[in-house]
């Protein structure tokens, strides 16, 4: 995303990751509290089935499901270009570019792996997540000291916003949401979280703060280095030369390595996820009961996963970096805005059974200022991502007309 970011708003890239960072955490405090009044598997698809009714859970579900299968072809891309760049970095000179046939060929083999079981991702990804904060922390430590001129050759700071002033800053802060679309998912594990009330809200919010400072001060240093257009044209993998122009070849490397392991285990989570998301819908009655069989060998949901990594390959093969990303975005901030209004629906209904162990802080304000930024950052984004986004919101509702009217979710868990 620096690249991109830099690219549409110079070094007020920053603030749109800034920015993207606090509408991300006027979502996590409702979804805190929801996830432990319902502490089921299904994260925002079961808030807003169960809080707010079939009809807005099945466009929800069904656009979950879509979501991160474009936030998958978008990982996979990325993937594709790092991988590539383990070529050129080798000396290797290929006919054409290779970051699209590699994305396509990570997503069936990613697919294809999922289908003999997830002993192992926890770990994997456990360790994927420390060995990059580690290269991060002293890739930035190191780059933020050569920015503030503590050492490093001097460079004249350039004017910080763009041309188009706030408005390309928004509208980079639409495109890079897609950044932020982890934290929620911290809500499906709710039930197996040891004392909900105080570990969940700091957990979902403390990953979003640390997501966010990253990526303010990634951007900081990679525009001080070389300045919003150039970065831009280094595109996908911009900060493999930044790194280069630090420390050499080493730090190409380190941050090649990162970026792999990165879009790697996004990618590898997004899949997984995406086939959960279908794997809920189906159980519970809004697409038929086939897409929610077990392989009786390995226990895995094969349909659902043929359901999602399908669809990943063929978008991923299409190499609409910013398309896929803000399609992504846009159907993640209408369910994060319709978690906020759950939130909100709740409090004044006030049903029985609805008793979290963590109350959001001012929650009607907090929903509601959620909601509002949620569904606001939308329409900041290119019209093509909105229609395709508003495209599957109504294909998903024509579906539940014609499928599931029968089936009632609210307050049902």
């Amino acid at each position: 995303f620096p690249g991109l970011a830099a690219e549409n708003a110079g070094p007020a890239a920053a603030l749109s990751f800034a920015i993207g960072a606090v509408v991300a955490l006027l979502v996590a405090l409702p979804a805190s509290e929801l996830a432990t009044a319902m502490p089921r598997s299904g994260g925002g698809y079961f808030f807003i089935s169960r809080g707010l009714g079939t009809a807005p859970g099945a466009v929800v579900g069904l656009g979950l499901w879509l979501g991160l299968v474009f936030a998958s072809a978008f990982y996979l891309v990325g993937l594709g270009s790092y991988a590539g760049q383990v070529f050129l970095e080798a000396g290797i000179a290929l006919p054409v570019d290779p970051a699209i046939p590699l994305g396509v060929a990570f997503g069936v083999g990613l697919t294809v792996l999922s289908l003999f079981g997830t002993e192992n991702t926890a770990s994997l990804q456990n360790a994927i997540v420390i060995s990059l904060l580690v290269i991060l922390t002293l890739f930035l430590s190191y780059g933020s000291l050569d920015a503030l001129g503590v050492f490093g050759a001097e460079r004249v700071p350039e004017r910080f916003f763009p041309p188009g002033g706030l408005l390309s800053v928004l509208q980079t802060a639409a495109l890079v949401f897609t950044s932020y679309l982890g934290f929620a998912q911290v809500a499906t594990v709710a039930g197996d979280i040891t004392d909900p009330s105080r570990n969940l809200p700091l957990a979902m919010v403390g990953s979003v703060l640390l997501v966010g400072v990253f990526y303010v001060v990634t951007i900081f240093v990679a525009t001080s280095a070389f300045g919003s257009a150039r970065l831009g044209e280094f595109g996908e993998t911009a900060m493999v030369e930044v790194a280069r122009s630090f420390v050499g070849f080493p730090g190409a490397l380190a941050i090649v390595v990162a970026g792999l392991l990165a879009t790697f285990s996004s990618a590898n989570a997004s899949i997984l996820s995406a086939s959960r998301a279908v794997y809920a819908v189906s159980r519970d009655g809004i697409i038929p009961e086939a897409a929610s069989r077990l392989n009786l060998r390995y226990g895995t949901p094969h349909v659902a996963l043929g359901l999602a990594g399908g669809p990943i390959v063929v978008l991923a093969a299409t190499g609409q970096v910013e398309l896929l990303a803000e399609v992504a975005s846009f159907l993640h901030l209408v369910m994060y805005g319709l978690i906020c209004v759950g939130l909100i629906q709740l409090r004044r209904e006030s049903p029985s059974w609805y008793d979290p162990s963590f109350r959001c802080p001012a929650g009607l304000a907090v929903a509601g200022v959620g909601a509002l930024a949620s569904f606001a950052l939308i329409a900041f984004m290119r019209p093509a991502s909105i229609g395709v986004g508003v495209a599957v919101m109504i294909a998903a509702y024509g579906w539940y007309r014609y499928y599931a009217t029968d089936v009632e979710l609210k307050g049902d868990f």
